[in-house]
């Protein structure tokens, strides 16, 4: 559209002149009630001066986009309404308008970025066609000088179903986005219709398919199914600090020989479970395991200096299944360059945390999640995300890791999806988003975010891989999408950091003032139509967003499979 040849106050279009302004809206006077009507010019509809309608208002400099917000009569007129009257008299109704956006008198659709000025006193008020409210939305997210290539058609304005909201797809993801609403609201279907986006507009996604409900044939989707063995996070690609709030060892005396053991193993995987070697002196390494006892250190000591990066590395990659056995190699004395005999007052000492190794390799609920008792095999998680990512992967789009069959205990839930978080936090700072960027969808995000790990002395390790990813992976291409029904068990600092909200119906107030903290453009009057948005309605807000938009989604292609069990009826 030819932003010169538009002209937004058409005579035909006349409403009304505004008789006072306010820095939020300003008032209306409508000459006549017949103005207030709807009408059809050149084949299109138009609402007129419905609450909900977009007006638009002539100003000095700049043009203003508003929507009428409040509508009614002078006390006088109010008094002698009648069936008759309103047959037989004409009325003078005033209202109230929301300004949303201003632009350019000369260039209407180029938009100014908050307001600068204000519609004048005596200011002609005009029906907003529906072209230019639409041309407006499929703008939004743009910067200077971009062109509008990628738009995607997510349906229509509640007010007016003729006009679509196609939007920017960088408006949605650009930045991180969050979609909440109440059950019933029609979240999931507007998450399926952002997925259907991403794929048709050659975009890559990951979904974190909380409950298995996203199980229709998208396509150039990869299934993942975690929770029966089929394909696990291997426990390697754990951080240390994961592995120790599973296993809880005691501070003073566990926890060191846990750290020695863990070095130990590093070490003999490094050297290939061969003997260590430093000139005369030599370790015995039988079976993988490093033999201690009436050892010379200075073998030990050489191997993990000249290796200290590999081994320092943070990561849980050594032998789990060999762990315990080195725990009770590492309760020796210390002779100076020597270990001594073995200190039964150590493994005494270690009995307990010799017992939680051991059952959390044979737990089945953590084996089938981490696989404890196995190798890293081909289809480890890490390596499906990395297939997922690399240039090389032309073909699929979409990679759905079902934790449908991941049991809730042991929150090893919670444990499986930060660790998802953290390699891909990890990926994100080495910049191999940058090229090719990735949305992560979160279902149920409530169950993830907000979570701490307690150990036996209520020390707590926060689960905190999807807060660093909103705070920080915008710029190096990693973005957060997250959907919940209760945005307020979601991290203030990650709820902040949503550039984008497709907020659905929303009852419970402290939801809503989860929303209106965390996002600076919803304001009241959006706020006003959360408990009365009916299925599949959503008010859109956002920092690419001049103006909230409160629209009706389409159904998705794949419809989700979110239906509520239904009771047995007698007969």
């Amino acid at each position: 559209m030819d932003s010169k040849k538009i002209n937004p106050f058409r005579h035909e279009y006349f409403l009304g002149y505004v008789n006072q302004v306010l820095p939020q809206y300003v008032k209306v006077h409508f000459p006549s009630s017949v103005l207030l009507n709807g009408f059809t010019h050149y084949g299109k509809e138009f609402n007129g001066g419905l609450v909900g309608s977009f007006v638009v208002i002539e100003g000095s400099k700049y043009g203003f986009l508003g929507r009428i917000t409040e509508l009614l009569l002078p006390e006088s007129e109010r008094l002698s309404l009648s069936e008759k009257a309103f047959q037989t008299s004409d009325f003078h109704p005033s209202g109230k308008i929301e300004i949303l956006l201003s632009f350019d008198l000369y260039e209407p659709l180029t938009v100014k970025k908050g307001l600068t000025t204000y519609p004048n006193i005596g200011a002609k008020v005009f029906v907003s066609s529906g072209d230019l409210v639409q041309e407006y939305m499929s703008r939004f997210g743009l910067k200077n000088g971009e062109k509008n290539t990628q738009t995607i058609n997510l349906g229509h304005l509640v007010s007016s179903p003729s006009i679509d909201v196609k939007v920017n797809l960088q408006s949605i993801f650009g930045r991180h986005c969050a979609v909440v609403g109440t059950t019933g609201g029609g979240k999931s279907f507007t998450v399926s219709k952002l997925i259907e986006a991403l794929i048709e507009t050659d975009n890559k996604a990951i979904l974190i398919d909380a409950t298995g409900e996203y199980n229709g044939k998208y396509c150039s989707i990869k299934n993942v199914n975690i929770g029966e063995g089929e394909s696990v996070f291997h426990y390697s690609q754990l951080t240390i600090d994961d592995l120790f709030f599973m296993l809880k060892p005691s501070p003073r005396t566990q926890t060191p020989k846990l750290m020695e053991a863990i070095r130990s193993l590093k070490i003999s995987a490094l050297n290939k479970g061969k003997k260590l070697k430093h000139y005369n002196d030599e370790i015995v390494i039988d079976e993988g395991i490093i033999k201690k006892v009436n050892s010379p250190k200075k073998p030990y000591e050489v191997f993990y200096y000249r290796n200290i990066s590999e081994i320092e590395n943070g990561l849980a990659d050594f032998d789990f299944t060999k762990l315990a056995k080195q725990i009770t190699e590492e309760c020796v004395f210390d002779n100076g360059n020597v270990w001594g005999p073995v200190s039964t007052n150590d493994v005494s000492y270690c009995v307990s945390l010799i017992s939680r190794v051991t059952n959390l390799g044979n737990t089945p609920e953590l084996n089938q999640v981490f696989g404890f008792q196995e190798d890293k095999k081909d289809n480890d998680i890490t390596d499906l995300i990395d297939e997922f990512i690399s240039d090389g992967n032309k073909d699929c789009k979409l990679l759905r890791l079902n934790l449908k069959d991941v049991k809730y205990d042991f929150q090893v839930r919670e444990t499986l999806v930060n660790a998802v978080g953290k390699y891909l936090l990890n990926k994100a700072r080495n910049r191999e988003f940058e090229n090719s960027p990735v949305v992560v969808l979160i279902d149920e995000a409530h169950q993830f975010l907000n979570k701490s790990i307690k150990d036996e002395y209520f020390e707590s390790k926060p689960l905190d891989a999807f807060d660093s990813i909103a705070k920080e992976c915008r710029k190096y291409g990693l973005f957060l999408c997250i959907a919940t029904q209760m945005p307020r068990d979601i991290p203030k600092g990650t709820l902040s950091q949503m550039g984008t909200f497709i907020v659905h119906r929303l009852i419970n107030f402290n939801d809503k003032e989860a929303i209106s903290n965390a996002c600076s453009t919803a304001n009241k009057n959006t706020l006003d139509f959360l408990p009365i948005l009916g299925e599949g309605e959503a008010v859109v807000t956002g920092v690419d967003f001049p103006m909230p938009i409160i629209m009706k989604f389409e159904k998705p292609i794949e419809e989700p499979n979110s239906e509520t069990p239904k009771l047995k009826l007698n007969g």
